[in-house]
């Protein structure tokens, strides 16, 4: 039986990326930095795991507890929204050490794994915004576009291991604890010389478009990232997304 370890499976779509995957008789290694034994089913093919994946004594202790695993889905992640010039360096690496170095740490950490037993899959979430740019998301697309080039690299030099590495691009999503928190963290992220223009792009943001992100939506592109050999490298998750991903083609 298949095992599959999800980071930042607490909410959103490292949660339903679980329940699918459970759904399907596969054993499931939820991780999230507070574990909740809650947020799933009771399951014998589940195991819940502690896991930051800025820290590096914790991510050693979630793959020594995971034991071998056959694909692995960087999902955790946080946003910011603001101006580049009211953004803070130290947020900015705050939200590079979570996006980018903490899915390049937990790859790093299971690729040799992956290698010795010549079979493995690396699904790494990235986000539409790279795809189109948006105003006031300049540091977290930054993040994002990071995860995509290292991963374009990693796919060739995982090839020859029979080692392989899916992007996901998944569009905007209903509101979750991830758009709120990327608000919050916007906070002081807003110069006055940009609030006017700030509060015209965050209102916009608020309407609900006619095409958006659903965590099934995801969770499904995981599901065809892991399962299928001859998937692309790089699938958009929604109807946004896919609309952006033809118009970027």
């Amino acid at each position: 039986m298949n095992t599959i370890l999800i980071t930042g499976s607490s909410s959103g779509f490292g949660l339903e990326t679980a329940r699918h995957f459970l759904d399907r008789d596969w054993n499931v290694i939820a991780t999230m930095r507070t574990p909740r034994e809650d947020l799933l089913p009771v399951s014998e093919r589940l195991r819940i795991i502690p896991l930051d994946v800025t820290d590096a004594a914790s991510i050693a202790r979630a793959v020594a507890e995971a034991g071998p695993v056959d694909a692995l889905v960087n999902n955790a992640g946080a946003g910011l929204m603001g101006a580049l010039e009211g953004v803070s360096i130290d947020a900015t690496r705050e939200l590079f050490e979570l996006n980018t170095f903490g899915t390049m740490a937990m790859t790093q950490a299971l690729l040799p794994g992956f290698r010795a037993q010549g079979s493995g899959v690396i699904v790494n979430v990235s986000s539409a915004v790279t795809l189109k740019p948006l105003p006031m998301l300049s540091a977290y697309t930054a993040s994002k576009a990071a995860v995509e080039a290292f991963s374009e690299v990693l796919a060739l030099e995982a090839e020859p291991f029979g080692v392989r590495v899916r992007l996901i691009n998944p569009g905007r999503a209903p509101e979750t604890s991830f758009s709120a928190t990327a608000r919050a963290r916007s906070q002081n992220a807003i110069p006055e010389a940009y609030a006017d223009w700030a509060r015209q792009v965050f209102s916009a943001a608020a309407q609900q478009p006619a095409e958006i992100t659903t965590a099934s939506d995801v969770a499904h592109a995981v599901w065809q990232a892991v399962t299928d050999a001859r998937s692309p490298f790089r699938i958009p998750a929604g109807a946004d997304a896919v609309t952006l991903a033809a118009a970027a083609a």
